[in-house]
């Protein structure tokens, strides 16, 4: 019934949009040029609502012969957008268009080049080089400029026959123009000609060029000027004053209403500054703060393309905002995505002087109703104790006055943010009770890890540290592989530490891990551990409770050579997503041309979805967990066989492990001897397994010929591990 009715919907807008048709199709014929022009209006308008009304073109095209500019201005944006479906009935436009290039009316003779240029279709590139040629010597430099655009859309449908008939050369001679507009224009074409092919050498800036475009960077429009300024900050410069006076004739556009303007503006400055004296280099540095800190005044989206790029900015420059700390601060109207931007600025603003108020700031936003911006309020309140030790106690106390308000996701992230203020500042253990006591509360993978992880670490100063364990232990194989693995180092710490209480609970999770868990990274990890702790107490004590460098920051720092090449890019999609921008496509059609430029489209969008499709299955490949069994086999095989392989093994570790071992409490041949031949007599009784020796440590049991890769032996075959520990 439901169907029915749509179907019945359906087909009466069908009826209606073909009445519709057939409507405009009697306007468009019409004797009065009121109806005709009534008509095309309406067509336009149905065709930007997605209509298709293709099926008028021929009723169009009869009516492109008028004087009235404003019909003849829809009839050619028709034309643009149907000629790829009328191909072959585009070219009976052809003379229309050589008559119009040649009107004594400039804006009419603008558009007809304009049009021409925007038909993408093969035939038109015959018809195109003769009117494009006279336009670009034209009187007009309305005409001219519109024809030097003109150029770089006949360079991307036929390359070589735009090289053959010189238009790039006469495109290069527009720069010495008198009109500013127009050498914007032969910049911006003559910018993307070099792009699709840099083998032309279609744009070089000279200085005789350069001092042109400074000429005329003050007379164009805003996006005149962005061409311009994307010269400047690709043109490369050696000499301090001819870098002193680019910067000087750029600053200010500093000041322009246009966000882009002023951040291409910022990205010249940002570009030559190097070259510049240290002195000079400090007062351009001050004099971009202003304009960086007016773009927060824009509307939100341009908001979050200037939060990005100051961003960059700031990791290049630290200082050049320390005083405008208060403007990041987050408004309540503010988007989730500005609030989040605004976070990371402040934490990389933080100083010893502003520390505080940071604090101050950020604690009332780990109250909010929003989950993930307070989430990200207590990761920065952590990120400031420690970029800022001054202010460390003060976080400390912040973040366990937060642990009162008993919310779960505060609790699992104070968690985590401790993790790391610990590993900065051990002195603060007094708070890990009060983290204990929230242990009911954590449910996810990373807070349990960093819970986990502090609890082997201060084993020794957590009196009921077994029971809080314990339950971790026994649902060692519902944990994540992050728990997991946190949970076998911190139960070998709490036997290191805690030998009698300790020693229970690493058995069980050593005997999941080996014999339960088809994981192969945990049972490696296990057996690693079992077998160095079955060599020596000391041997495993000084490697479980190693001393580990002090944490330095936990904020997020873009690698040198990328924020380089953004800091290039700044103003572009690049400098907004952090990734260095794909030339590949532009790459791939340099030497392509013509038809061949053409045709080749569909082929770059397959090209761009198999690279997709690639990096999709080469991040499954890295993230997948391969379900091999145990990959260290220390005695496999044939026991001679196994004696050569382990050899040299040996004799490679020996390679690897080649360090100044009077600077190591842990020697060379101390890790060796985890990797060597282990021949014990036979296991007696299991009673006899366990070496009760004062020292603690675990006895191994090995035969030369025993398979460590197999999970299930048979009866005639004994599983190495089952039965090392006895209780």
């Amino acid at each position: 019934m439901q169907a029915t009715i749509e179907k019945k919907i359906r087909n009466l807008f069908k009826r209606n949009f073909k009445g519709e048709t057939s409507e405009l199709r009697t306007g468009l014929v019409s004797q009065y040029a009121f109806e005709r022009k009534d008509a095309i209006e309406r067509t336009i308008h149905a065709m930007t609502l997605g209509k298709d009304v293709s099926m008028l073109f021929p009723d169009i095209l009869k009516n492109l012969a008028t004087h009235d500019l404003d019909q003849k201005k829809l009839v050619y944006l028709y034309l643009m957008n149907y000629a790829k479906t009328h191909p072959e009935l585009v070219i009976l436009a052809v003379n229309t268009f050589v008559q119009d290039s040649e009107d004594p009316n400039p804006l009419i003779r603008a558009l007809a080049i304009r049009t021409m240029g925007c038909i993408r279709v093969d035939k038109m590139i015959d018809f195109l080089p003769g009117p494009l040629e006279k336009t670009l010597s034209d009187e007009s430099p309305y005409v001219r400029k519109t024809a030097a655009i003109a150029v770089a859309k006949l360079f991307d449908l036929d390359q070589q026959l735009a090289i053959d008939l010189h238009f790039v050369e006469k495109l290069q001679t527009l720069l010495d123009d008198s009109n500013p507009m127009v050498i914007a224009n032969a910049v911006n074409a003559l910018e993307e000609i070099q792009r699709r092919a840099p083998e032309t050498n279609a744009f070089k800036v000279t200085k005789t060029v350069l001092d042109k475009l400074l000429a005329a960077l003050n007379e164009c429009t805003e996006w005149g000027r962005i061409s311009i300024l994307t010269a400047f900050s690709e043109y490369e410069t050696t000499d301090a004053s001819e870098a002193e006076h680019i910067c000087e004739r750029v600053v200010p556009q500093f000041q322009h209403a246009n966000p882009s303007v002023v951040l291409m503006a910022i990205r010249v400055v940002i570009t030559h500054l190097q070259t510049l004296p240290l002195e000079q280099r400090e007062t351009l540095q001050r004099k971009m703060s202003s304009p960086l800190v007016t773009l927060l005044a824009t509307p939100p989206e341009l908001q979050y393309v200037a939060l990005r790029n100051i961003r960059l900015i700031l990791q290049k420059f630290p200082g050049i905002l320390n005083r405008e700390i208060k403007v990041f601060y987050t408004k309540y109207n503010d988007p989730l995505y500005l609030k989040l931007e605004k976070i990371e600025i402040m934490v990389n603003l933080v100083s010893k002087e502003n520390a505080k108020q940071v604090v101050t700031e950020l604690k009332e936003y780990c109250v909010e109703v929003d989950v993930v911006f307070v989430r990200h309020a207590i990761k920065a309140l952590g990120q400031v104790a420690i970029q800022v030790p001054e202010s460390s106690e003060l976080v400390v106390d912040t973040l366990l006055d937060l642990l009162d308000h008993h919310v779960a996701y505060v609790a699992q992230e104070v968690v985590v943010v401790m993790r790391n203020i610990l590993r900065k500042y051990p002195v603060f253990e007094d708070a890990i009770p009060r983290l204990c006591d929230a242990i009911d509360e954590i449910d996810e993978p990373e807070s349990r890890a960093a819970l986990v992880w502090i609890l082997g670490e201060y084993a020794d100063r957590i009196p009921p540290v077994k029971s809080l364990i314990s339950p971790f232990v026994k649902s060692f194989l519902e944990e994540s592989t992050n728990v997991q693995l946190q949970l076998l180092t911190a139960c070998v710490k709490l036997y290191t530490k805690k030998p009698d209480e300790g020693k229970e609970l690493l058995h069980e999770i050593l005997q999941q891990a080996t014999q339960k868990s088809d994981n192969a990274d945990i049972r490696d990890r296990a057996y690693i551990y079992w077998r160095l702790l079955s060599s020596d107490a000391e041997l495993s004590k000084s490697v479980a409770l190693a001393h580990r460098p002090t944490i330095a920051s936990t904020i997020d720092r873009i690698p040198q050579p990328l924020l380089d090449e953004l800091l290039r890019n700044l103003s572009t999609l690049s400098s907004v997503y952090y990734k260095s921008p794909e030339n590949s496509t532009n790459k791939s059609n340099a030497n392509k041309s013509g038809n061949a430029n053409k045709s080749n489209t569909l082929g770059d969008a397959d090209d761009v979805q198999r690279r997709a499709h690639e990096e999709q299955r080469k991040m499954a490949h890295e993230d997948e967990i391969f379900r091999d069994d145990n990959l260290l086999d220390f005695d496999s095989g044939n026991a001679g066989d196994g004696a050569d392989d382990l050899a040299q093994s040996s004799n490679i570790l020996s390679e690897i492990f080649v360090t100044n071992d009077k600077q190591s409490g842990t020697t060379s041949q101390d890790i060796l001897s985890l990797f060597t031949p282990v021949t014990m007599p036979p296991v007696e009784s299991t009673t006899n397994n366990l070496n009760t020796n004062t020292d603690s440590s675990f006895n191994l049991n090995m035969n030369s010929n025993t398979n460590l890769k197999e999970d299930t032996p048979t009866s005639a075959e004994k599983q190495p591990f089952d039965d090392l520990l006895d209780f």
